[in-house]
């Protein structure tokens, strides 16, 4: 350590490259910032470490920099013990059949699986296949900043508009329907308070800034990015941990910004009719 703290003294511009950092962060903890949705408030991890988002927890501005194409299903045949690393029994990159990797697939396609249908779950709730989407976002007051993972269950990708706010694949065909990118946009999340669990919906606040663009494609074409829409799954056979993984999507050379000027006036319409 006194090695490394003298070269410093001498070459202070030594900062963290990408390689260095996904080295540090392969296997588990691949995943080392994160946003956590629990007890109505956003929470952000790093490393295992809970830190402050804010002084209104209940509300987060971001830019999406990066998402997953599809939503992913998980099912596990064991129940939830906190502090144990459960391998799932199947899944899917794609929701549609499961992957090749899966020792033990559960049917041949999604749809048909009866592990998929609603109130196979816990007492009669939801479905033991569960679904999720995987995305990866920067904190809207510094795009710059740390790009975060946020997985969202089933019940905040899904459903219908509520008084100016979706559910997030709602949210993007709305956008869609408007000719406009999701990283053109700073993006609200906020908890369903209607909710009786924690759900959460989107809107739209402002354009992001044109200064802000090109930092943005860096961005979506970063290592933290690739890995934050990624799933991977550990399977496990007698003591031997044994990766599976699959990207849900790689494609680092499309710009995720859309060349359309629009968006300001997009937004200014909605606050016009009343949807904040």
């Amino acid at each position: 350590m006194d090695k490394l703290e003298a070269i410093l003294k001498n070459s202070p511009d030594l900062s963290l490259d990408e390689d260095t950092l996904a080295v540090a962060n392969s296997g588990y903890g691949s995943i080392t910032r994160r946003i956590s949705m629990s007890g109505g408030k956003f929470r952000k991890f790093v490393a295992g470490q809970e830190i402050s988002i804010g002084n209104n927890p209940t509300t987060m501005d971001v830019i999406i920099v990066k998402m997953a194409h599809n939503a992913t299903r998980s099912y596990y045949d064991q129940a939830f013990e906190a502090g144990k690393k459960v391998s799932p029994k199947c899944w899917s990159n794609d929701s549609t059949s499961p992957d090749p990797e899966v020792l033990t697939p559960q049917a041949k396609f999604c749809h048909a699986c009866p592990n998929s249908v609603k109130g196979s779950g816990s007492e009669g709730f939801g479905s033991a296949c569960k679904l999720s989407w995987r995305l990866a976002v920067v904190s809207a007051d510094d795009p710059g900043g740390d790009v975060m993972q946020l997985v969202l269950p089933a019940s905040s990708c899904f459903g219908k508009e509520e008084e100016g706010k979706w559910p997030f694949k709602a949210y993007i065909q709305m956008l869609v329907k408007n000719n406009v990118s999701a990283g053109k946009l700073v993006t609200k999340m906020q908890f369903d308070p209607n909710s009786g669990y924690d759900r959460i919906l989107f809107s739209p606040v402002s354009g992001v800034e044109e200064q802000h663009k090109d930092t943005l494609v860096k961005q979506a074409c970063s290592q933290a990015a690739l890995s934050a829409i990624k799933l991977t799954v550990y399977q496990s056979n007698n003591t031997e941990q044994q990766p599976v993984k699959f990207e849900v999507f790689d494609d680092t050379n499309k710009n995720i910004i859309a060349e359309d000027d629009s968006v300001a006036d997009i937004v200014n319409k909605w606050k016009k009719e009343g949807k904040k």
